[in-house]
């Protein structure tokens, strides 16, 4: 990893603040976005990194970062496709504009960010695109059909995109982890202690990011 651009979406705190650490002690140069400037900031500097704001929903400030993280550091290398939000709701009160939020972050937000970065990487003729799915892609949780489609929707668009740039040299991937001790898991109150921390993680989006190609479209579980 040493020298590598790596980005990391959702880069503030649990598992992206996590892989931000993770790549930057292998030598890579980590570019950290998140909504909040402030807290990307705070790991950016904790790691010799990059800062950079956007809500990775929104098409235009996903572009603007991507140029921003181009022009100081090089064509993105490794891609994390972290950012995520969660919401719990029964389908049958589930206000519509927290649905849209839930699908817009987890899955728009993935799709936007590996557009930006794609044309770098294809242009070099290779790269890493680590899409951070969950167990919830897996199968289903009551009070979670927001969470649950759009990472299940994260694995279809894994798998759809691997096949897309295949042989062109970017490879595309999806983590399934289980319950992680995060701020977001603690706030959902699943009411269940969690299985691995955010370091766990980062160490399995490592070995994914040095993985054989032939690993590309794989949705990987760790359900720890």
């Amino acid at each position: 990893m040493k020298g590598e651009v790596v980005l990391v979406t959702g880069g503030s705190r649990g598992i992206g603040a996590a892989a931000a650490r993770r790549f930057a002690a292998e030598g890579a140069r980590v570019a950290v976005l998140s909504r909040r400037l402030a807290d990307a900031e705070a790991v950016a500097a904790e790691v010799g990194g990059l800062a950079v704001a956007a809500d990775v929903a929104d098409e235009v400030a996903v572009g603007r970062a991507v140029d921003a993280v181009e022009a100081a550091l090089g064509p993105v290398g490794v891609l994390v496709n972290n950012a995520g939000v969660v919401a719990r709701h029964p389908v049958e009160g589930h206000p519509v504009d927290v649905w849209d939020r839930v699908l817009a972050v987890n899955l728009r937000g993935a799709f936007l960010v590996a557009r930006a970065v794609l044309p770098g990487m294809l242009a070099a003729g290779r790269g890493r695109i680590l899409n951070v799915s969950s167990i919830s892609g897996r199968l289903g949780t009551a009070e979670l059909s927001a969470y649950c489609a759009s990472k299940w929707g994260l694995i279809g668009f894994t798998k759809a995109l691997a096949a897309e740039v295949k042989g062109r040299g970017v490879v595309v991937t999806a983590l399934c982890p289980g319950s992680v001790d995060t701020a977001m898991l603690r706030a959902t109150d699943l009411g269940f202690a969690p299985d691995m921390t955010p370091a766990d993680v980062a160490e399995a989006l490592l070995m994914l990011a040095r993985a054989p190609a032939a690993i590309a479209g794989a949705a990987v579980d760790l359900f720890g």
